[in-house]
């Protein structure tokens, strides 16, 4: 039964869930979205959000605690450089989960995790197809 039982345990020991929850949320904030099993997925949606949380204060006592889960700093700069600011209208709820279906090789529930205020990035047409247009 699954009375009071508040998170899922991924079958793994405590340090190593953590880790883990900590390197796919550094890999979150730093691609803006990714691609994992749904369990990964709604385990770290609780940890994203807390993240962002702390990127919305902005002081320094909430940037230490940032480093000291996430260990990097690049990352965590970004965070409350870029993606912070564009969930700052937002009161809660920063990510979303699309589910994908099965994995080809064994089956597992795949999702995409990203973030509902995450900039844009267009891609640029080919170089060879702006200079044929700029010819014509």
């Amino acid at each position: 039964m699954r009375h009071r039982s508040s998170k899922s345990k991924l079958k793994r020991t405590a340090a190593h869930r953590r880790s883990l929850l900590a390197n796919l949320a550094c890999s979150l904030i730093e691609h803006g979205r990714i691609k994992t099993t749904l369990g990964k997925a709604k385990a770290l949606r609780p940890v994203a959000e807390k993240m962002v949380t702390l990127g919305k204060s902005g002081d320094l006592h909430a940037r230490r605690q940032a480093i000291a889960f996430l260990r990097q700093k690049e990352v965590v700069q970004k965070l409350f450089a870029e993606v912070a600011p564009a969930a700052a209208s937002r009161p809660g709820g920063y990510c979303r989960i699309t589910k994908l279906g099965a994995r080809m090789t064994d089956a597992a529930p795949m999702a995409y995790i990203e973030f509902c205020d995450a900039p844009v990035k267009k891609e640029e047409a080919p170089a060879v197809e702006a200079e044929a247009t700029a010819e014509a």
